[in-house]
């Protein structure tokens, strides 16, 4: 080969040179003779095998490649989901009973409040990409007085414009439903959210949104569920359960100001919902416990203005929000199931609404003020229950309140809250609140 000939060439001319210029018999040029030599064959060595290394590149460069498929290719290390631990709690110091409902909502949820300390509801999160098709996220809710209960668990699809959600998720209505609650700017959710939603509508089911490609923020969507979530009743038996509609726009005013705005309705049944204690007409001691079934529909507004100063949010921000929720509710209610059960029909229209404001006066610092009301309605009762059930209270509930926070990173958050409760006619509360939220892990951006 070229190389190697060249190579053999040079050193018998160097070669030849050293005999001519030395005598024969020197032991000098053995010495010398003797390294050429050696260096000879190791060079001729190593060309030979660089030679047979290109020449299996070469042959290998022909061969086409064949694909692995992706659960033979995909390592261990590719799968590595962000984890996150959130750590609540709280102190209360409540005037009444937390246990008593808003007046005229005896038959919706009430979460109500805990006294003294309390180690509120504390979240492991666990999310990743499955494949590039799929999104994969698990929240699981660590209750204080023990046991563990699935918050959230659903599969999402990744594709841009329009996305597939199904498993167990929050209901994309309103503004507040979908976020968690570390994120909630107070220590508890308005009265209309806990009156109507038990706090957060929970849905096991399918969801399906799209965004739309403009410049302004166009989000349509809709949802299929079990009806497990309040005030859905959840039933063993095949079919849907409830259904939900949702829109939402929004768009960017210059550099400092930010807006969204939505609507949304809710459709589910309830089936034998027991309200416990309910003080009815004939007053009876500890009240009496009535059962309703019908159909539920509840439609709702929401809107948020944001402003940050030269849009820089992390130092000073301004946000307003406020929705409205309406709730149409329609079947037979059996009055006293356990005494006089009797039965007649039964429907009410409820509403309610929340406006709040939150001021980030300086970094890390927050203050924030909400109003809450409700309006319990009045309702339409059968002529058989006319003398028992109270179809109009006269009395609206509301509740202001006062919050103000400290959070030294996104990590951390120290919050002080003072309330106005009048949410139960002749029973006013003086409520104050003291929270901390820790996160620990992966800490993903929040919604808008």
């Amino acid at each position: 080969m070229f190389k190697k000939t060249y190579l053999s060439a040079a050193l018998t001319v160097l070669l030849s040179h050293s005999f001519a210029a030395s005598a024969a018999n020197d032991p000098d040029l053995q010495a010398i003779r003797e390294q050429i030599q050696q260096l000879k064959q190791s060079y001729e060595q190593r060309i030979t095998q660089l030679e047979q290394r290109l020449a299996q590149a070469e042959a290998d460069s022909r061969v086409p490649v064949q694909a692995q498929p992706a659960a033979q290719a995909a390592s261990e290390s590719a799968f590595n989901p962000a984890i996150l631990l959130v750590l609540g709690g709280t102190y209360g110091q409540l005037q009444q009973n937390p246990d008593v409902p808003a007046t005229g909502f005896a038959m919706s949820a009430h979460p109500g409040h805990s006294q003294g300390f309390n180690l509120g509801e504390s979240e492991l999160s666990i999310a990743a990409n499955i494949d590039p098709d799929y999104r994969g996220v698990a929240t699981l809710a660590l209750a204080s007085t023990g046991g563990v209960s699935v918050e959230n668990a659903f599969v999402q699809t990744s594709a841009n414009g329009l996305k597939l959600k199904f498993g167990r998720y929050f209901s994309g209505l309103g503004y507040l439903n979908e976020q968690h609650a570390h994120i909630w700017d107070f220590v508890d959710q308005p009265l209309v959210y806990a009156s109507l939603w038990n706090n957060q509508l929970g849905e096991d089911g399918v969801q399906i949104k799209w965004l739309a490609p403009t410049d302004t923020f166009i989000e349509v969507g809709a949802e299929l569920g079990r009806g497990r979530g309040f005030p859905g009743t959840d039933r063993v038996k095949n079919g849907i359960g409830s259904g939900v509609l949702f829109a939402h726009i929004g768009d960017d005013l210059g550099v400092e100001h930010s807006w969204r705005a939505g609507v949304s309705l809710h459709q589910t049944r309830r089936v034998d919902a027991i309200s416990t204690a309910i003080a009815d007409l004939p007053g009876t001691l500890g009240g009496v416990s009535n059962s309703f079934s019908g159909d539920s529909r509840t439609a709702g507004m929401d809107f948020v203005w944001k402003y940050s100063p030269d849009g820089n949010s992390r130092n000073s921000y301004v946000k307003v929000q406020g929705e409205y929720f309406r709730r149409r509710e329609s079947g037979l209610l059996t009055y006293d199931t356990a005494v006089a059960s009797i039965t007649d029909s039964y429907s009410v229209t409820q509403s309610g609404w929340y406006l709040q404001g939150v001021y980030q006066f300086m970094p890390h610092w927050r203050s924030g003020l909400r109003y809450d009301r409700l309006d319990p309605g009045i309702a339409s009762v059968g002529a058989l229950n006319a003398g028992n059930i109270i179809s109009n209270y006269g009395f609206q509930p509301t509740r202001t309140s006062l919050m103000l926070d400290y959070s030294p990173s996104e990590f951390s958050r120290l919050r002080l809250q003072m309330a106005r409760d009048h949410s139960r006619q002749g029973l006013p509360d003086h409520q104050f609140f003291v929270q901390y939220i820790m996160s620990l892990g992966a800490h993903g951006a929040h919604s808008y």
